[in-house]
């Protein structure tokens, strides 16, 4: 099923999906009140950002560059070709300095960045507490002090290589409200086992095109305990890899929700014309 249900889109194998599994599969949402009736409500923000100048000139010249060695290339050599051309194109979107790996100021270089800080201004101003996530550690590391030092606030950073002692206190201080208001999270560290109620805004800075991923990273906040609105905003580059493949997701999830994908590897098998399309920087994608 997974080929014409995902790559195809045929809605008639879905539905004979859902049959075939629906005597086996028991979905427990927690947005159905026949299952938790004291959670409040999840509002979902998709934020579009431009790019600036600089992020766009390099992220053609990853297009041009990677799209070579794709077409050059196949078998297990082209997925990894493919995926390190998203990772690429990712960490444009996020900040140059990600992809250079130059620890150059990070300034007003990204459209994400700018618009972090004009959403962080606001949280701050209402005495609101939120939780950032993102997959790239180099990404997080370079906000923590930038965040610090433009809001005058300590900013709590958790990643893969935080201590369990350090990682449980930061928590504690976090929920307590006498710790940072700005949590900074690896995706896969903080992005499960974690309950950080305390927070009310949820901002994923980077996309992982893994829905279910996406989502267990937010029920850090939206989960039993939390009693008020949840504000997540998922931050997409206009133009870019990012709004196209979300497009993507939102087309899969509208076909199949009940199938589970092995997370972004599917979008290796997509042909060298489509990937093409998806790459492409679309007119539009620079702010100016």
């Amino acid at each position: 099923y997974a080929i014409p249900v995902e790559r195809h889109g045929q809605a008639e194998a879905a539905e004979r999906l859902r049959a075939v599994t629906r005597p086996y599969v028991l979905r427990r949402l927690k947005t159905d009140p026949a299952i938790i009736t004291d959670l409040p409500e999840k509002i979902e923000i998709k934020q579009y950002c431009k790019l600036t100048t600089e992020q766009a000139s390099l992220y053609q010249s990853v297009v041009d560059d990677m799209l070579e060695k794709i077409e050059s290339s196949a078998g297990i050599e082209r997925r990894g070709n493919v995926l390190a051309a998203m990772a690429k194109l990712k960490q444009v979107c996020n900040h140059p300095a990600q992809l250079l790996h130059d620890r150059s100021p990070v300034g007003r270089r990204s459209g994400k960045v700018i618009r972090l800080e004009e959403i962080l201004e606001e949280i701050l101003a209402e005495g609101d507490r939120v939780l950032c996530f993102t997959q790239f550690t180099e990404f997080a590391e370079l906000l923590v002090p930038h965040l610090a030092a433009r809001f005058g606030r300590d900013v709590a950073y958790l990643h893969g290589g935080t201590p369990k002692k350090r990682r449980d206190e930061m928590v504690a201080r976090f929920q307590s409200g006498d710790g940072p208001p700005i949590f900074l999270l690896s995706l896969k560290a903080g992005g499960t086992g974690l309950n950080l109620t305390a927070a009310n805004h949820v901002v994923h800075l980077d996309r992982w095109w893994n829905p279910a991923v996406e989502n267990q990273a937010t029920d850090r906040a939206f989960r039993i305990g939390q009693r008020r609105t949840v504000q997540v905003r998922k931050f997409i580059c206009t133009g870019t890899l990012e709004e196209k493949i979300d497009e993507m997701i939102e087309e899969k999830k509208a076909l199949a929700d009940l199938v589970v994908t092995d997370g972004e590897g599917w979008l290796t098998e997509l042909s060298t014309r489509d990937l093409r399309e998806v790459f492409a920087l679309s007119e539009g994608a620079v702010g100016e």
